[in-house]
């Protein structure tokens, strides 16, 4: 943007002018006079030693302004249509610019009456609105998705955030948002909370954060479950026909479904980690009490303080059931972990019985060999006496008529010593 008087205007001494040609569309110099109207910055500074003063403006804050030391409506006719245009588009503050960085999310929200929908929220409003700190969105940051594999439920005070495995959602009181939600955890998610919402006497018998939560751990449990279910038929099914046909399909298979059960024991542990860990922190059970009630935690012990001993009660009675949830769930994800390890176990088993019948195999090809090797020895002495007899050197032998007869059967007797020999000694040094 370029604000300059004709040259008519050059008269006027007191004139601000802005013209100066910049490499970047955000920075601009500042300077007086207009000998150098289309002058280059860096020509302007080195060759004539003109002092610039760099100017950033931001696109989603600058307003149309003219800058005259008389108000002269020529002047301001002398403004094209175009940049009159440019100016004033660029004052929306809401407005998403392709320079801003500012991350924003495409998330599903669904409301606690089963109403759901698409929306984008910058990063900014979401802090402001559920009041967590930066560091806490990066648990849920689907950008971060290769660095935060490890689940986790992070209590705050006014939110529940979620990452277990490929569901990141963070639930309040009146929504939840639901990050990757056409992945397989989120899609998976959506179909259990759903129907928990859209109950049909429209109410719910736990607060929304409780039914948030347990939508989350179900979810994520029966995906586990379901793999496990469909992995466990065939796994069998390898380990009963390994024994009878080794082939390299059926190894191939069995690599992959162990494979299979070290990742799938791995997720069921590091979430039965997660769970042991929540309950062992009594005030994170306490702050995901206090999300759905109107108590508070003292300070020092994190105990629930109510006004009158009915809420007491009501809190008490919340906590338990709190603690009978996640207690469930860990009960379900030990037993998938505990029957993971199971066919695993099975399967490393088959693969060490596996390997003790190859080797059993080479074995007895190695011995099958050595005995030929024995034999191809005591046959190559035999065809060294043959050869001495094939030399034409007279031995006086060709006249007898049983000589050929005789050397025939030393050859092949002594051919047969030497190999029961080679065998006894073998046999007694136990190399065979």
């Amino acid at each position: 943007m370029a604000l300059s008087p004709s040259p008519a205007s050059i008269s006027y001494s007191k004139l601000l002018q802005f013209s100066g040609k910049s490499p970047s569309p955000l920075v601009h110099y500042l300077f007086f006079g207009s000998r150098w109207r289309d002058a280059s910055p860096l020509l302007l500074k080195k060759r004539f030693r003109v002092p610039l003063l760099p100017a950033v403006v931001r696109p989603p804050t600058f307003k149309m302004f003219e800058c005259f030391a008389r108000s002269s409506s020529a002047e301001e006719d002398r403004l094209s249509e175009a940049e009159k245009l440019a100016i004033s588009s660029a004052g929306d503050g809401d407005s998403v610019f392709p320079g801003d960085r500012e991350p924003i999310y495409e998330v599903v929200q669904v409301k606690p009456n089963g109403t759901f929908s698409t929306r984008k929220i910058r990063r900014r409003k979401l802090l402001k609105s559920s009041g967590l700190r930066p560091r806490d969105i990066r648990s849920v940051d689907p950008s971060l998705f290769l660095t935060k594999s490890v689940p986790s439920l992070l209590v705050r005070e006014h939110a529940i955030l979620f990452n277990l495995g490929s569901l990141r959602a963070i639930a309040m009181k009146d929504r939840v948002l639901i990050f990757n939600y056409n992945s397989e955890g989120g899609k998976a998610f959506i179909e259990t909370l759903l129907p928990r919402l859209n109950n049909l006497n429209g109410a719910q018998c736990m607060p929304f954060e409780l039914e948030v939560v347990e939508a989350a751990l179900l979810s994520r449990i029966k995906r586990l479950e379901q793999k496990l279910m469909d992995l466990e038929p065939r796994v069998q099914a390898i380990l009963k026909i390994l024994p009878n046909k080794l082939t390299g399909d059926i190894l191939e298979q069995l690599r992959i479904s162990k494979q299979t059960l070290v990742e799938l024991g791995s997720k069921a542990g590091a979430l039965r980690q997660m769970l042991l860990d929540l309950l062992e922190e009594p005030a994170e059970i306490h702050r995901i009490c206090i999300m759905g009630g109107n108590y508070t935690l003292k300070r020092g012990n994190d105990d629930v303080e109510c006004s009158s001993p009915s809420e007491k009660l009501a809190a008490e009675e919340e906590v338990e059931e709190i603690e009978m949830l996640l207690e469930n769930y860990l009960q379900r994800c030990e037993s998938c972990h505990g029957q993971a390890e199971r066919l695993l176990d099975s399967a490393k088993e088959m693969e060490d019985s596996l390997a003790v019948n190859l080797s059993s195999r080479r074995l007895e090809v190695g011995r099958v060999e050595l005995l030929l090797q024995v034999g191809a020895f005591c046959i190559g002495i035999g065809a060294l006496v043959s050869g001495i007899f094939g030399m034409n050197l007279r031995s006086y032998l060709e006249g007898h008529v049983f000589a050929f007869w005789l050397a025939t059967g030393g050859i092949v007797f002594g051919a047969v010593v030497a190999f029961f020999l080679m065998y006894s000694y073998l046999k007694n040094r136990k190399i065979l």
